[in-house]
């Protein structure tokens, strides 16, 4: 167990009420966080891979790039499918 003050204890019970998670996970979070921005690299198999709001917004670019392979409605598709 590590030793946190009071001050540190405290704001990370107010940080993991914020995100309505445990004090154990808000404190995860916050140091992968932290690990991220700082270039530590994390082992994917001790973490739940989270991604930032940055990383979906580029992976939804990223999609939106994309050519489109089928140029009907979504409602054509269904209607064609539904047919089979």
């Amino acid at each position: 167990m590590i030793n946190l003050s009071p001050e540190t204890e405290a704001l990370a019970k107010r940080l993991a009420d914020a995100q309505h998670v445990s004090v154990e996970e808000a404190v995860r979070l916050a140091i992968e966080d932290k690990a991220r921005l700082t270039g530590v690299a994390l082992s994917l198999a001790s973490t739940h891979q989270r991604m930032s709001v940055e990383d979906m917004l580029a992976f939804g670019a990223e999609i939106a790039s994309m050519p489109v392979l089928d140029p009907r409605s979504p409602q054509e598709i269904m209607d064609d499918l539904n047919a089979l």
